[in-house]
Protein backbone atom coordinates (compact mmCIF):
# COMPACT_ATOMS: atom_id res chain seq x y z
CA UNK A 1 0.00 0.00 0.00
CA UNK A 2 1.86 2.96 -1.14
CA UNK A 3 -0.67 6.05 0.41
CA UNK A 4 -3.92 5.58 2.46
CA UNK A 5 -5.64 8.54 2.23
CA UNK A 6 -7.83 9.67 4.95
CA UNK A 7 -11.37 10.13 4.53
CA UNK A 8 -10.69 13.80 6.14
CA UNK A 9 -9.60 16.36 3.56
CA UNK A 10 -7.65 18.26 5.75
CA UNK A 11 -4.27 15.67 6.23
CA UNK A 12 -3.94 12.27 5.10
CA UNK A 13 -1.89 9.39 6.68
CA UNK A 14 0.51 7.83 4.30
CA UNK A 15 2.66 4.66 5.32
CA UNK A 16 6.39 4.53 4.56
CA UNK A 17 7.71 1.97 3.13
CA UNK A 18 11.65 1.99 1.84
CA UNK A 19 10.94 -1.45 0.19
CA UNK A 20 7.01 -1.34 -0.93
CA UNK A 21 7.53 -4.29 -2.83
CA UNK A 22 7.97 -6.04 0.42
CA UNK A 23 5.40 -4.12 2.76
CA UNK A 24 2.74 -7.63 2.32
CA UNK A 25 5.18 -9.80 4.51
CA UNK A 26 4.35 -6.83 7.28
CA UNK A 27 1.45 -6.83 9.98
CA UNK A 28 2.29 -3.03 10.12
CA UNK A 29 4.27 0.09 8.73
CA UNK A 30 7.77 0.86 9.41
CA UNK A 31 6.33 4.33 9.49
CA UNK A 32 3.24 6.91 8.70
CA UNK A 33 4.01 10.03 7.96
CA UNK A 34 0.74 12.41 8.63
CA UNK A 35 0.96 14.85 5.55
CA UNK A 36 -1.23 18.42 6.58
CA UNK A 37 -3.18 19.78 9.67
CA UNK A 38 -4.06 17.53 12.43
CA UNK A 39 -4.80 17.19 16.13
CA UNK A 40 -2.74 13.86 18.11
CA UNK A 41 -4.84 11.96 20.83
CA UNK A 42 -2.30 9.75 22.80
CA UNK A 43 -4.44 6.79 24.43
CA UNK A 44 -3.33 5.41 27.70
CA UNK A 45 -2.47 1.66 27.73
CA UNK A 46 -5.21 -0.88 28.05
CA UNK A 47 -6.30 -3.99 28.81
CA UNK A 48 -8.69 -6.85 29.17
CA UNK A 49 -9.80 -5.21 32.26
CA UNK A 50 -12.42 -2.75 32.08
CA UNK A 51 -11.37 0.55 31.39
CA UNK A 52 -12.57 2.54 34.01
CA UNK A 53 -11.37 0.22 37.22
CA UNK A 54 -10.72 1.02 40.75
CA UNK A 55 -6.90 2.43 42.05
CA UNK A 56 -5.22 0.74 43.81
CA UNK A 57 -6.57 -2.62 42.14
CA UNK A 58 -9.49 -4.63 43.41
CA UNK A 59 -8.64 -8.31 42.12
CA UNK A 60 -12.53 -8.82 41.18
CA UNK A 61 -12.42 -5.87 38.43
CA UNK A 62 -9.54 -8.16 36.65
CA UNK A 63 -11.00 -11.12 36.05
CA UNK A 64 -9.15 -12.22 32.78
CA UNK A 65 -9.96 -15.21 29.80
CA UNK A 66 -6.88 -16.98 29.46
CA UNK A 67 -7.27 -16.60 25.61
CA UNK A 68 -5.24 -14.18 23.95
CA UNK A 69 -7.38 -13.72 20.84
CA UNK A 70 -10.39 -12.87 24.26
CA UNK A 71 -7.84 -10.88 25.94
CA UNK A 72 -6.47 -8.95 22.49
CA UNK A 73 -10.49 -8.62 21.88
CA UNK A 74 -11.55 -6.66 25.09
CA UNK A 75 -8.57 -4.62 25.10
CA UNK A 76 -9.57 -3.70 21.33
CA UNK A 77 -13.33 -3.06 22.51
CA UNK A 78 -12.09 -0.89 25.46
CA UNK A 79 -9.87 1.27 23.11
CA UNK A 80 -12.71 1.63 20.07
CA UNK A 81 -14.74 2.94 23.07
CA UNK A 82 -12.34 6.15 23.04
CA UNK A 83 -12.30 6.59 19.34
CA UNK A 84 -15.86 6.49 18.51
CA UNK A 85 -16.50 9.06 22.17
CA UNK A 86 -14.08 11.34 19.78
CA UNK A 87 -15.76 10.18 16.45
CA UNK A 88 -12.47 8.71 15.45
CA UNK A 89 -12.00 5.52 13.43
CA UNK A 90 -8.99 2.94 13.53
CA UNK A 91 -7.60 4.34 10.15
CA UNK A 92 -7.06 7.44 12.21
CA UNK A 93 -4.16 5.17 14.76
CA UNK A 94 -0.69 6.06 13.36
CA UNK A 95 1.33 4.29 16.06
CA UNK A 96 0.57 0.80 18.48
CA UNK A 97 2.68 -0.20 20.98
CA UNK A 98 2.06 -4.09 22.51
CA UNK A 99 3.00 -5.16 25.50
CA UNK A 100 3.35 -9.02 25.46
CA UNK A 101 3.44 -11.31 28.52
CA UNK A 102 4.40 -14.09 25.95
CA UNK A 103 6.00 -13.23 22.76
CA UNK A 104 4.79 -16.39 21.42
CA UNK A 105 1.30 -14.88 21.52
CA UNK A 106 2.14 -12.37 18.77
CA UNK A 107 0.28 -14.00 15.80
CA UNK A 108 -2.86 -14.86 17.35
CA UNK A 109 -2.83 -11.10 18.95
CA UNK A 110 -1.93 -9.29 15.28
CA UNK A 111 -4.61 -11.87 13.91
CA UNK A 112 -7.14 -10.72 16.63
CA UNK A 113 -6.77 -6.94 15.40
CA UNK A 114 -6.32 -7.24 12.01
CA UNK A 115 -10.15 -7.73 12.61
CA UNK A 116 -9.85 -4.10 13.75
CA UNK A 117 -7.65 -2.36 11.19
CA UNK A 118 -8.59 -4.02 7.69
CA UNK A 119 -6.12 -3.51 5.63
CA UNK A 120 -4.63 -0.18 7.23
CA UNK A 121 -1.29 -0.87 8.93
CA UNK A 122 -0.15 1.96 11.67
CA UNK A 123 3.58 2.22 13.18
CA UNK A 124 3.91 -0.25 15.44
CA UNK A 125 6.66 -1.61 18.82
CA UNK A 126 5.61 -5.05 20.40
CA UNK A 127 7.81 -5.33 23.89
CA UNK A 128 7.75 -8.31 25.45
CA UNK A 129 7.70 -7.89 29.93
CA UNK A 130 7.51 -9.69 32.40
CA UNK A 131 4.34 -8.77 33.59
CA UNK A 132 1.74 -6.30 33.41
CA UNK A 133 0.30 -4.15 35.96
CA UNK A 134 -2.92 -6.72 36.77
CA UNK A 135 -2.42 -10.60 37.53
CA UNK A 136 -3.63 -12.34 34.52
CA UNK A 137 -3.28 -9.99 31.93
CA UNK A 138 -0.91 -10.83 28.83
CA UNK A 139 -1.69 -7.79 26.77
CA UNK A 140 -1.78 -3.91 27.12
CA UNK A 141 -1.79 -1.68 23.51
CA UNK A 142 -1.31 2.13 24.08
CA UNK A 143 -1.55 4.12 20.56
CA UNK A 144 -1.32 7.43 19.16
CA UNK A 145 -4.58 8.39 16.90
CA UNK A 146 -4.01 11.55 14.41
CA UNK A 147 -7.39 13.62 14.43
CA UNK A 148 -8.92 16.71 11.97
CA UNK A 149 -8.05 19.65 13.37
CA UNK A 150 -11.19 20.68 15.38
CA UNK A 151 -12.30 17.12 16.09
CA UNK A 152 -12.01 16.48 19.58
CA UNK A 153 -15.15 14.88 20.46
CA UNK A 154 -16.57 15.10 24.33
CA UNK A 155 -13.91 15.15 27.42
Amino acid sequence: MAQALHPNASFRLEPVHPKPEEAAKMPYAPAVHIVGACDLMFLSGATASPLYHAHPHKDEEHDHPCAIEEQTRRTMEAIKSVLDHVGATWRDVVKVTKYLTDFRDADRMHATMAAYFGDWRPASTTVCINQLSSPGARLELDMIVALPKGQGGRS
